[in-house]
Protein backbone atom coordinates (compact mmCIF):
# COMPACT_ATOMS: atom_id res chain seq x y z
CA UNK A 1 0.00 0.00 0.00
CA UNK A 2 1.12 3.76 -0.78
CA UNK A 3 1.59 6.47 1.65
CA UNK A 4 -1.30 8.15 -0.10
CA UNK A 5 -3.64 7.10 2.51
CA UNK A 6 -1.40 9.15 5.38
CA UNK A 7 -0.89 12.27 2.53
CA UNK A 8 -4.35 12.25 1.98
CA UNK A 9 -5.76 12.09 5.05
CA UNK A 10 -4.42 15.62 6.62
CA UNK A 11 -7.83 17.98 5.71
CA UNK A 12 -7.60 20.66 7.76
CA UNK A 13 -3.38 20.99 8.59
CA UNK A 14 -2.05 24.12 7.47
CA UNK A 15 1.09 24.06 4.69
CA UNK A 16 3.57 23.94 7.74
CA UNK A 17 1.71 21.14 9.99
CA UNK A 18 1.57 18.83 6.62
CA UNK A 19 5.60 19.49 6.36
CA UNK A 20 5.80 18.40 10.03
CA UNK A 21 4.00 15.54 9.79
CA UNK A 22 5.81 14.88 6.50
CA UNK A 23 9.16 15.58 8.04
CA UNK A 24 8.36 12.99 11.06
CA UNK A 25 7.08 10.33 9.01
CA UNK A 26 9.65 9.88 7.04
CA UNK A 27 11.95 10.23 9.61
CA UNK A 28 10.43 7.55 11.89
CA UNK A 29 10.20 5.38 8.66
CA UNK A 30 13.81 5.57 8.11
CA UNK A 31 15.25 5.43 12.00
CA UNK A 32 12.36 4.21 14.31
CA UNK A 33 10.88 1.48 12.43
CA UNK A 34 14.37 -0.55 12.06
CA UNK A 35 14.29 -0.23 15.60
CA UNK A 36 11.20 -1.46 16.01
CA UNK A 37 12.06 -5.35 16.18
CA UNK A 38 15.06 -5.54 18.66
CA UNK A 39 13.33 -3.08 21.38
CA UNK A 40 10.07 -5.38 21.89
CA UNK A 41 11.96 -8.53 21.86
CA UNK A 42 14.85 -7.04 24.14
CA UNK A 43 13.24 -4.59 26.02
CA UNK A 44 15.45 -2.80 25.20
CA UNK A 45 16.08 1.25 24.43
CA UNK A 46 18.80 2.48 22.02
CA UNK A 47 20.87 5.08 24.13
CA UNK A 48 22.34 6.66 21.33
CA UNK A 49 18.29 7.58 19.85
CA UNK A 50 18.10 10.74 22.54
CA UNK A 51 20.76 12.42 20.86
CA UNK A 52 19.40 11.95 17.33
CA UNK A 53 16.37 13.28 18.08
CA UNK A 54 17.60 16.73 19.73
CA UNK A 55 20.11 16.63 16.33
CA UNK A 56 16.90 16.64 14.10
CA UNK A 57 14.90 18.60 16.36
CA UNK A 58 12.88 16.18 17.10
CA UNK A 59 13.00 16.62 20.96
CA UNK A 60 12.21 19.54 22.61
CA UNK A 61 9.77 20.87 19.86
CA UNK A 62 8.08 23.09 21.64
CA UNK A 63 11.11 24.57 23.57
CA UNK A 64 11.63 27.96 22.33
CA UNK A 65 15.00 28.36 19.77
CA UNK A 66 16.63 30.54 22.77
CA UNK A 67 17.29 27.35 24.69
CA UNK A 68 17.50 25.08 21.80
CA UNK A 69 13.61 23.83 21.35
CA UNK A 70 12.56 23.84 17.75
CA UNK A 71 9.95 26.22 18.60
CA UNK A 72 7.11 25.02 17.56
CA UNK A 73 3.79 24.55 19.02
CA UNK A 74 2.10 22.16 20.96
CA UNK A 75 -0.31 20.94 17.64
CA UNK A 76 3.47 20.19 15.88
CA UNK A 77 3.99 18.14 18.97
CA UNK A 78 1.38 15.81 18.79
CA UNK A 79 2.01 15.78 14.64
CA UNK A 80 5.41 14.48 15.42
CA UNK A 81 3.82 11.85 18.13
CA UNK A 82 1.05 10.76 15.65
CA UNK A 83 3.85 10.15 12.52
CA UNK A 84 6.39 8.72 15.19
CA UNK A 85 3.71 5.87 16.64
CA UNK A 86 2.49 4.73 12.81
CA UNK A 87 6.29 3.26 13.14
CA UNK A 88 7.51 2.45 17.08
CA UNK A 89 4.70 3.46 19.01
CA UNK A 90 7.32 1.94 21.69
CA UNK A 91 10.04 4.59 21.32
CA UNK A 92 7.22 7.39 20.89
CA UNK A 93 5.66 6.84 24.14
CA UNK A 94 8.93 7.74 25.57
CA UNK A 95 9.67 10.34 23.44
CA UNK A 96 6.18 11.88 24.29
CA UNK A 97 6.88 10.87 28.40
CA UNK A 98 10.38 12.76 27.51
CA UNK A 99 8.80 16.14 25.19
CA UNK A 100 5.31 16.46 26.84
CA UNK A 101 5.39 15.42 30.02
CA UNK A 102 8.65 16.80 31.43
CA UNK A 103 9.94 19.01 28.86
CA UNK A 104 6.64 20.93 28.26
CA UNK A 105 5.01 21.11 31.24
CA UNK A 106 8.69 22.47 32.49
CA UNK A 107 8.55 24.96 29.91
CA UNK A 108 4.91 26.07 31.11
CA UNK A 109 5.33 26.28 34.30
CA UNK A 110 8.98 26.24 35.87
CA UNK A 111 11.06 29.22 36.47
CA UNK A 112 13.68 31.25 34.57
CA UNK A 113 16.02 29.47 36.01
CA UNK A 114 15.17 26.45 35.85
CA UNK A 115 14.17 26.74 32.37
CA UNK A 116 17.49 28.10 31.29
CA UNK A 117 19.44 25.25 33.29
CA UNK A 118 17.31 21.98 31.81
CA UNK A 119 15.42 23.05 28.92
CA UNK A 120 19.05 22.76 27.04
CA UNK A 121 20.09 19.58 27.49
CA UNK A 122 16.53 17.85 26.89
CA UNK A 123 15.67 20.08 23.76
CA UNK A 124 19.11 18.38 22.47
CA UNK A 125 18.86 14.79 24.22
CA UNK A 126 21.42 14.71 26.23
CA UNK A 127 19.31 14.63 28.98
CA UNK A 128 16.55 12.25 29.41
CA UNK A 129 13.16 13.45 30.99
CA UNK A 130 10.25 11.60 32.69
CA UNK A 131 7.25 12.37 34.84
CA UNK A 132 6.56 10.96 38.09
CA UNK A 133 3.21 11.12 39.15
CA UNK A 134 1.31 7.53 39.93
CA UNK A 135 2.25 5.79 43.19
CA UNK A 136 2.09 1.38 44.06
CA UNK A 137 -1.46 2.47 45.88
CA UNK A 138 -2.19 5.50 43.70
CA UNK A 139 -3.25 5.09 40.03
CA UNK A 140 -6.47 6.59 39.38
CA UNK A 141 -6.72 8.45 42.20
CA UNK A 142 -2.99 9.74 42.19
CA UNK A 143 -3.40 13.13 43.52
CA UNK A 144 -6.39 11.99 46.55
CA UNK A 145 -4.29 8.77 47.62
CA UNK A 146 -0.40 10.30 47.07
CA UNK A 147 1.85 9.49 49.83
CA UNK A 148 5.16 10.96 48.58
CA UNK A 149 5.83 13.92 51.05
CA UNK A 150 8.58 16.47 50.36
CA UNK A 151 9.54 18.61 53.97
CA UNK A 152 11.15 21.42 53.75
CA UNK A 153 14.80 21.56 55.33
CA UNK A 154 16.75 24.65 54.76
CA UNK A 155 17.81 25.08 51.31
CA UNK A 156 16.38 21.29 50.45
CA UNK A 157 13.33 19.85 50.10
CA UNK A 158 13.43 16.05 51.93
CA UNK A 159 11.25 13.92 49.18
CA UNK A 160 10.40 10.54 50.83
CA UNK A 161 8.35 7.80 48.65
CA UNK A 162 7.86 5.22 45.75
CA UNK A 163 6.41 6.25 42.09
CA UNK A 164 5.27 3.81 40.09
CA UNK A 165 4.66 2.61 36.15
CA UNK A 166 6.87 5.58 35.06
CA UNK A 167 8.40 5.98 31.36
CA UNK A 168 11.38 6.80 30.87
CA UNK A 169 12.15 5.94 35.18
CA UNK A 170 14.98 3.63 34.18
CA UNK A 171 16.84 6.01 32.22
CA UNK A 172 16.07 9.30 33.36
CA UNK A 173 18.41 11.86 34.13
CA UNK A 174 15.89 14.60 35.69
CA UNK A 175 12.42 13.92 36.42
CA UNK A 176 9.06 15.69 37.17
CA UNK A 177 7.80 14.64 40.58
CA UNK A 178 4.77 15.22 42.38
CA UNK A 179 5.15 15.04 46.40
CA UNK A 180 3.07 15.82 49.35
CA UNK A 181 4.31 19.42 50.97
CA UNK A 182 1.03 19.53 52.97
CA UNK A 183 -0.37 16.51 53.27
CA UNK A 184 -2.98 17.79 55.90
CA UNK A 185 -4.67 19.89 52.88
CA UNK A 186 -4.83 17.05 50.69
CA UNK A 187 -5.04 17.82 46.75
CA UNK A 188 -4.16 21.64 47.81
CA UNK A 189 -1.14 20.52 49.24
CA UNK A 190 0.53 18.91 46.34
CA UNK A 191 3.88 20.75 45.07
CA UNK A 192 5.94 19.91 41.89
CA UNK A 193 9.83 19.08 41.76
CA UNK A 194 12.89 18.67 38.96
CA UNK A 195 14.53 15.87 40.19
CA UNK A 196 17.87 14.98 38.90
CA UNK A 197 18.87 10.96 39.23
CA UNK A 198 22.50 11.88 40.88
CA UNK A 199 20.59 13.88 43.97
CA UNK A 200 20.93 11.73 47.22
CA UNK A 201 18.30 9.69 47.85
CA UNK A 202 17.13 8.78 44.52
CA UNK A 203 17.10 5.35 43.45
CA UNK A 204 15.36 3.23 40.33
CA UNK A 205 13.92 0.73 42.62
CA UNK A 206 13.42 -2.20 39.43
CA UNK A 207 13.14 -2.16 35.60
CA UNK A 208 9.19 -3.44 34.97
CA UNK A 209 8.40 -5.55 32.35
CA UNK A 210 5.79 -4.76 29.68
CA UNK A 211 3.55 -6.94 27.72
CA UNK A 212 3.45 -3.92 24.69
CA UNK A 213 5.89 -0.78 24.30
CA UNK A 214 8.46 -2.72 25.66
CA UNK A 215 10.85 -0.41 24.13
CA UNK A 216 9.81 2.06 26.18
CA UNK A 217 11.96 1.58 29.70
CA UNK A 218 9.33 1.75 32.38
CA UNK A 219 10.02 1.59 36.26
CA UNK A 220 9.66 2.34 40.03
CA UNK A 221 11.30 5.06 41.44
CA UNK A 222 12.23 5.22 44.91
CA UNK A 223 12.70 8.51 47.17
CA UNK A 224 14.67 8.28 50.40
CA UNK A 225 14.91 11.42 52.13
CA UNK A 226 15.69 12.27 48.25
CA UNK A 227 17.85 16.17 48.93
CA UNK A 228 16.24 18.59 46.07
CA UNK A 229 17.19 22.45 46.46
CA UNK A 230 14.41 24.65 46.93
CA UNK A 231 15.51 26.37 43.73
CA UNK A 232 13.84 23.22 41.78
CA UNK A 233 10.59 23.63 43.03
CA UNK A 234 8.29 24.23 39.42
CA UNK A 235 5.83 26.89 40.47
CA UNK A 236 4.62 28.14 44.08
CA UNK A 237 4.48 25.62 46.98
CA UNK A 238 1.19 23.83 47.14
CA UNK A 239 0.30 24.48 43.81
CA UNK A 240 1.15 21.41 42.02
CA UNK A 241 -1.95 20.47 40.76
CA UNK A 242 -2.81 23.70 38.45
CA UNK A 243 0.71 22.25 36.96
CA UNK A 244 -0.73 18.41 36.88
CA UNK A 245 -3.80 18.51 36.12
CA UNK A 246 -3.38 21.32 33.38
CA UNK A 247 -0.63 19.29 32.11
CA UNK A 248 -2.92 16.18 31.71
CA UNK A 249 -5.17 17.51 29.05
CA UNK A 250 -2.59 17.94 26.90
CA UNK A 251 -1.48 14.79 27.74
CA UNK A 252 -4.27 13.41 26.81
CA UNK A 253 -4.38 14.92 23.56
CA UNK A 254 -0.98 13.80 22.68
CA UNK A 255 -1.89 10.21 23.57
CA UNK A 256 -5.06 10.62 21.28
CA UNK A 257 -2.35 12.00 18.77
CA UNK A 258 -0.26 8.43 19.51
CA UNK A 259 -3.70 6.09 18.98
CA UNK A 260 -4.50 8.16 15.87
CA UNK A 261 -0.79 7.34 14.46
CA UNK A 262 -1.19 3.54 15.64
CA UNK A 263 -4.17 3.10 14.34
CA UNK A 264 -3.25 4.28 10.71
CA UNK A 265 -1.09 1.39 10.61
CA UNK A 266 -2.75 -1.07 11.45
CA UNK A 267 -5.35 -0.11 8.80
CA UNK A 268 -1.90 0.04 6.69
CA UNK A 269 -1.14 -3.44 7.24
CA UNK A 270 -4.52 -4.85 7.01
CA UNK A 271 -4.42 -3.43 3.81
CA UNK A 272 -1.64 -5.02 2.81
CA UNK A 273 -2.25 -8.33 4.01
CA UNK A 274 -5.52 -8.54 2.74
CA UNK A 275 -4.53 -8.34 -0.82
CA UNK A 276 -1.50 -10.33 -0.46
CA UNK A 277 -2.97 -13.53 1.56
CA UNK A 278 -5.34 -15.40 -0.51
CA UNK A 279 -7.82 -18.20 0.52
CA UNK A 280 -9.85 -20.54 -1.67
CA UNK A 281 -8.18 -18.90 -5.20
CA UNK A 282 -8.58 -15.02 -4.28
CA UNK A 283 -7.01 -12.53 -2.04
CA UNK A 284 -9.12 -12.27 1.21
CA UNK A 285 -9.46 -9.01 0.53
CA UNK A 286 -12.63 -9.79 -1.72
CA UNK A 287 -13.99 -11.52 1.05
CA UNK A 288 -16.88 -9.05 2.19
CA UNK A 289 -16.61 -10.00 6.06
CA UNK A 290 -12.68 -8.54 5.73
CA UNK A 291 -14.02 -5.56 3.77
CA UNK A 292 -16.22 -4.95 6.45
CA UNK A 293 -13.66 -4.60 9.05
CA UNK A 294 -11.27 -2.02 6.88
CA UNK A 295 -14.26 -0.31 5.87
CA UNK A 296 -14.90 -0.02 9.63
CA UNK A 297 -11.58 0.94 10.75
CA UNK A 298 -10.80 3.46 8.26
CA UNK A 299 -14.58 5.12 9.16
CA UNK A 300 -13.53 4.80 12.88
CA UNK A 301 -9.94 6.38 11.74
CA UNK A 302 -11.79 9.52 10.40
CA UNK A 303 -13.75 9.94 12.86
CA UNK A 304 -11.04 10.21 15.40
CA UNK A 305 -8.78 12.05 12.86
CA UNK A 306 -11.20 15.26 13.17
CA UNK A 307 -11.70 15.48 16.94
CA UNK A 308 -8.02 15.36 17.56
CA UNK A 309 -7.39 17.70 15.33
CA UNK A 310 -9.87 19.98 16.19
CA UNK A 311 -9.46 19.48 19.96
CA UNK A 312 -5.83 20.51 19.36
CA UNK A 313 -6.41 23.26 17.65
CA UNK A 314 -8.54 24.37 20.63
CA UNK A 315 -6.19 23.83 23.48
CA UNK A 316 -3.00 24.72 21.31
CA UNK A 317 -2.14 27.88 23.63
CA UNK A 318 -4.02 26.04 26.58
CA UNK A 319 -2.54 28.63 29.74
CA UNK A 320 -1.18 26.59 32.89
CA UNK A 321 -4.08 26.36 35.27
CA UNK A 322 -6.70 26.55 32.48
CA UNK A 323 -7.07 22.57 32.36
CA UNK A 324 -8.01 20.23 34.16
CA UNK A 325 -11.71 20.94 34.93
CA UNK A 326 -14.76 22.54 32.75
CA UNK A 327 -15.56 21.79 28.88
CA UNK A 328 -11.65 21.64 27.82
CA UNK A 329 -11.56 18.63 30.17
CA UNK A 330 -14.38 17.32 29.54
CA UNK A 331 -13.56 17.22 25.98
CA UNK A 332 -9.81 15.97 26.31
CA UNK A 333 -11.31 12.82 28.37
CA UNK A 334 -13.87 12.10 25.45
CA UNK A 335 -11.46 12.43 22.66
CA UNK A 336 -9.13 10.44 24.50
CA UNK A 337 -12.14 7.58 25.28
CA UNK A 338 -12.58 7.66 21.72
CA UNK A 339 -8.88 7.50 20.65
CA UNK A 340 -8.64 4.56 23.16
CA UNK A 341 -11.39 2.59 21.71
CA UNK A 342 -10.63 3.34 18.05
CA UNK A 343 -7.12 1.91 18.55
CA UNK A 344 -7.99 -1.18 20.59
CA UNK A 345 -10.81 -1.78 17.63
CA UNK A 346 -8.61 -1.38 14.78
CA UNK A 347 -5.55 -3.65 16.19
CA UNK A 348 -8.01 -6.20 17.07
CA UNK A 349 -9.62 -6.13 13.15
CA UNK A 350 -6.36 -5.93 11.81
CA UNK A 351 -5.33 -8.84 14.03
CA UNK A 352 -8.21 -10.94 12.97
CA UNK A 353 -7.80 -10.32 9.51
CA UNK A 354 -3.64 -11.60 9.52
CA UNK A 355 -5.60 -14.60 11.68
CA UNK A 356 -2.82 -17.32 12.70
CA UNK A 357 0.25 -15.29 11.36
CA UNK A 358 -0.88 -11.79 13.26
CA UNK A 359 -1.29 -14.41 16.37
CA UNK A 360 2.88 -14.80 16.02
CA UNK A 361 4.80 -12.71 18.58
CA UNK A 362 6.94 -11.66 16.30
CA UNK A 363 5.08 -9.65 13.65
CA UNK A 364 4.35 -6.64 13.27
CA UNK A 365 0.54 -6.38 13.91
CA UNK A 366 1.11 -8.77 17.44
CA UNK A 367 3.23 -5.79 18.74
CA UNK A 368 0.61 -2.62 18.04
CA UNK A 369 -2.26 -5.20 19.18
CA UNK A 370 -0.22 -5.97 22.43
CA UNK A 371 0.28 -2.15 23.00
CA UNK A 372 -2.40 -0.60 21.91
CA UNK A 373 -4.60 -1.46 25.20
CA UNK A 374 -2.61 0.80 26.85
CA UNK A 375 -4.42 4.12 25.42
CA UNK A 376 -7.57 2.62 27.45
CA UNK A 377 -5.25 2.45 30.47
CA UNK A 378 -3.14 5.38 30.50
CA UNK A 379 -3.73 9.24 31.04
CA UNK A 380 -6.94 7.92 32.87
CA UNK A 381 -8.34 5.31 32.33
CA UNK A 382 -11.78 4.36 30.11
CA UNK A 383 -14.07 4.40 33.53
CA UNK A 384 -12.39 7.15 34.28
CA UNK A 385 -13.32 8.91 31.47
CA UNK A 386 -16.46 8.85 31.29
CA UNK A 387 -16.73 9.81 34.99
CA UNK A 388 -15.24 13.08 34.11
CA UNK A 389 -17.94 13.25 31.27
CA UNK A 390 -20.90 12.32 32.60
CA UNK A 391 -20.26 14.42 36.38
CA UNK A 392 -19.65 17.68 33.89
CA UNK A 393 -22.69 17.12 32.08
CA UNK A 394 -24.99 15.92 34.82
CA UNK A 395 -23.47 19.27 37.04
CA UNK A 396 -26.16 21.49 37.91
Amino acid sequence: MSHAFYANSTFGLGEQQREVLAQADRFARAELYPLLKKMDDEEWWPPELFPLLGRHGYVGVTVPEVYGGSGLDFFSQGLVTQAFSRWNAGAAMSIFAHDNLCTNNLLRSGSATLKQHYLPGLANGSLVGAMALTEPGAGSDALGSMRTTARRDGDFYLLNGNKMFITNGPIADVVLVYAKTAPERGTKGISAFMVEKNFPGFAVAQKLEKMGLRGSPTGELVFTDCRVPVANLVGDENTGVAVTMSGLDLERVIVAFSALGTAERCLELAIDYAGQRKQFNQPIGEFQMVQKMIADMYAAIEGLRCFVYQLAAEVNALECGAGGRGEVHRRTAALLLIAGQTVTMCADSSMQIHGGTGFMWETEINRIYRGSKLCEIGAGTNEIRRIIIARDLLAP
